[in-house]
């Protein structure tokens, strides 16, 4: 039987699961994992099953025990994985895609009506208690109408599409390539991502992290963006660099932010703190009982199919 190391707290379902199919090392303390101490709890193991939580940078990966073949991260991403380093090991990586796409959409589309609707705000009202009503009382943006602009079409900005639509707003999109008509059902493609900006009262970004996207909403693509426009993010901290967006939104030119990922997770930029139009959440997304379930489980099966076949339809080097 093979041995594996989960580095994070499953729910108890998916442990029993692996506790079945591998010889499991679990960490029933939840423990977040120094690099050095993962390593050390790795020595034995044939797999291990990874959290976004686990800086696998080059170092770590080139200290990992020989027997560790198989990456399995319990994520549709894999930005806290050096592809490259594992491939060089011979390790396989990879992730858990297409489970978590609707609940993930339902986050990007509360992220969307929350920050239009100053919903932060509401709440800190409703909770002092006090407030008086009025015909201007915390007037927001309506959906209807408006321009929503999804960088990155996949399974999550196609869902995030869909919901929006029904709510009367117009999708924009920017991908690498155009999607097919049945796909698209009529949103509007631009090749470039100052094209898409341009036109979006409210950009979603759900594009996948790479080296590519780092801070690619910045100073300088900010300024493409309409005067008032809402920033929302269900993908990756990493795309969005926080001071130029917290500069933005003290100069109004960006009216709010939705967020569920930020950098340096979970210690938010302060500069948001002192905006009352920043809607944030701490990176919710796939957080639903089904989907939790399913992610481990499928992370899980991945390890089983490489030792099983020698290869995994979910690996991603």
């Amino acid at each position: 039987m093979k041995k594996i190391l989960i580095t994070r707290r499953l729910l108890r379902s998916c442990e029993e699961k692996a506790e079945k199919t591998f010889k499991a090392n679990l960490n029933l303390n939840d423990e977040l994992y120094s690099q050095k101490k993962l390593i050390e709890l790795s020595e034995g193991c044939d797999g291990l099953l990874s959290s976004l939580t686990d800086k696998l940078d080059t170092e770590t990966i080139s200290k990992l025990p020989e027997s560790i073949k198989i990456i399995s991260n319990f994520a549709v991403g894999f930005g806290n994985i050096d592809l490259e380093a594992a491939k060089k090991r011979d390790i396989a990586v990879t992730n858990t895609p297409e489970v978590l796409t609707d609940a993930t959409a339902e986050i990007g589309v509360l992220l969307i009506l929350g920050a239009c609707r100053r919903a932060s705000e509401g709440i800190a009202s409703a909770r002092e208690g006090g407030w008086k009503w009025s015909a201007d009382y915390l007037i927001g943006k309506q959906l209807t109408g408006a321009r929503l602009g999804i960088l990155g079409m996949g399974r999550i900005g196609q869902k995030i599409a869909k919901i929006a639509k029904s709510l009367g707003m117009v999708i924009h999109y920017h991908n690498r390539s155009k999607l097919s008509g049945d796909k698209e059902q009529g949103a509007i493609y631009h090749n470039n991502l100052k094209d898409l900006l341009s036109v979006s009262d409210v950009l979603s970004i759900c594009c996948p992290a790479s080296k590519e996207t780092v801070d690619m909403i910045n100073k300088d693509t900010i300024e493409y963006l309409p005067k008032g426009a809402v920033v929302t993010n269900v993908a990756r901290g990493d795309i969005v660099d926080d001071e130029a967006m917290i500069d933005a939104l003290e100069r109004r030119k960006i009216y709010a932010v939705g967020l569920d990922v930020y950098k340096n997770e979970p210690n938010l930029n302060p500069g948001y703190l002192k905006h009352k139009s920043a809607f944030i959440l701490p990176h919710l997304g796939s957080a639903t009982k089904d989907t939790r379930t399913a992610m481990a489980n499928l992370a899980i099966d991945n390890i089983d199919e490489f030792f099983n076949t020698g290869n995994c339809k979910n690996k991603v080097n």
